[in-house]
Formats: C-alpha cells, structure tokens, sequence
C-alpha cells in the first residue's frame, strides 16, 4: 500500500466490504471487442484473474460481474474464475445488483463496485465504496472514491485485490504462500 495514503486511511471501510461487484468491459477488459468468425474475442487480464482467485480462496468476499453484453468468453473467464454471480447482457444494472446483494444477504454498505463507463454510475448508487480505472469516463472518477493506477483490463481489478486483501489482514498469507 506504500504510495497510496488515501488507501491506508480507508482501511477499515474495505475491510468490512462482503461483495464485490465488477463490470465486465473496460473493467475486467481493456474495453476492446474483436469479432471473430465464431463471435467475439475478449482480452483478460492474468493477474487480475490471480486477484480474484486470492479473493475467493482466502477472503470473505463474494464475487458478482453485472455487464449490458453477453458472449461465451464472459461465460468462460466467469466459470474458470468460479465467480458466484454472473449477470451478462443485462439492463439497468442497479435493479441486477440489489438482486444480487438481496440473495446474497450482503447490503450496499458491505458493497464495493467497479466500473469505468456511465451506465456504471448505477453500481456506484448501491455500494459503499466505488472504485474507477484510471481510464474510466470522467464523471465516475469524479465519483469514486478511489482510482486505480492500472487501466481496466491492464491489472486495475489486482490493485482492488490487493486492497481488500491487505485490509482483511490477508495480505501477509498470500506472499508466504507464494514464497514456496
């Protein structure tokens, strides 16, 4: 966390967060779609994926993705990554969302949602945190409460990771594990 105070000081309020929700293009993906003769192509990031796998495997939080597309890369990333709520091709996303934190028991103030575009701005009004890539359109960095250093699709996701982990006090487990 060295570098980034504003993180540091809300160490507490991540801490308590039980469900993260993330959008899926330019989030998860650089936000690039390429068109193949059996559909379209989606670029993921590996550490971001790393991320969520530390997330589920040690964390207490659950994992939702809320997009407006759907295709079979989504679907794919989605089911190798055992992400617990998945709700592609959907409309306004605040409705999908308090869906999902009403199944999961998990309210907007154990929330932190992810997104970069406008109709993301919807996840931001039903969370307690809101996180922007450093890409995103300017009105949700105007919104967020924090900005990631990484653009979406280029480790943006991994840096939220990473937060929550250490603010669970997980952190210090994940590099003995990976020490060998």
């Amino acid at each position: 966390m060295e570098g980034r105070p504003e993180i540091l000081e809300r160490l507490e309020n991540l801490a308590q967060m039980r469900l993260l929700v993330l959008d899926i293009d330019g989030t998860l993906t650089d936000g690039q779609i390429m068109y193949s003769g059996d559909g379209d192509v989606q670029r993921y990031n590996v550490h971001d994926g790393q991320g969520l796998v530390w997330l589920r495997r040690h964390g207490k939080m659950k994992q939702a993705w809320i997009s407006g597309r759907s295709g079979p890369a989504a679907i794919r990333r989605s089911g190798d990554l055992k992400i617990d709520e998945v709700h592609l091709g959907v409309g306004p996303k605040a409705q999908v969302l308090k869906e999902v934190q009403k199944k999961l028991g998990i309210g907007p103030e154990h929330t932190i949602s992810m997104g970069d575009d406008l109709p993301d701005l919807a996840l931001a009004a039903h969370s307690a945190l809101f996180v922007a890539p450093k890409n995103a359109r300017p009105e949700l960095i105007k919104r967020a409460d924090f900005v990631t250093h990484k653009g979406g699709g280029k480790g943006a996701v991994r840096e939220v990771c990473e937060w929550l982990l250490y603010a669970q006090g997980l952190w210090a487990d994940i590099l003995q594990e990976n020490k060998g």
